[in-house]
């Protein structure tokens, strides 16, 4: 089995897309706003089990800039100032197949929780 990474990088649509296609073929167009509530930081996703994060106000959020870390991962710089998950290929290939079905989810803790994502 091929370990799986990233070929190509690409930010579109003014920061608030990062495209990724991996070395097998798929490629994915992941929203910066999700990339953003589903930082793989502490900051978001907690310590440990049950202490997640919801993270709230990420609608017009933009990728400003990227920076590989080794040859597993890449740090994402938000135009929010966030810039402390190290997101890894394998984390972005789940982000990009579950793309959809990851915003529903999002939408509906926001919702839940009276929040909305502007």
């Amino acid at each position: 089995m091929t370990e799986l990474y990233a070929e190509e990088l690409r930010v579109r649509d003014k920061g608030r897309l990062l495209v990724v296609r991996f070395h097998e073929g798929d490629a994915y167009d992941i929203p910066a706003e999700l990339l953003r509530v589903e930082s793989p930081s502490a900051e978001v996703q907690g310590h440990g089990p049950g202490q997640e994060v919801l993270v709230t106000g990420k609608a017009a959020v933009t990728i400003v800039g990227i920076e590989a870390v080794g040859s597993y991962a890449v740090k994402l710089i938000f135009s929010d100032g966030h810039d402390t998950g190290l997101y890894t290929w394998p984390y972005l290939a789940h982000l990009g197949r579950n793309r959809d079905s990851l915003m529903a989810d999002y939408e509906r803790r926001l919702a839940q929780a009276g929040q909305s994502r502007g």
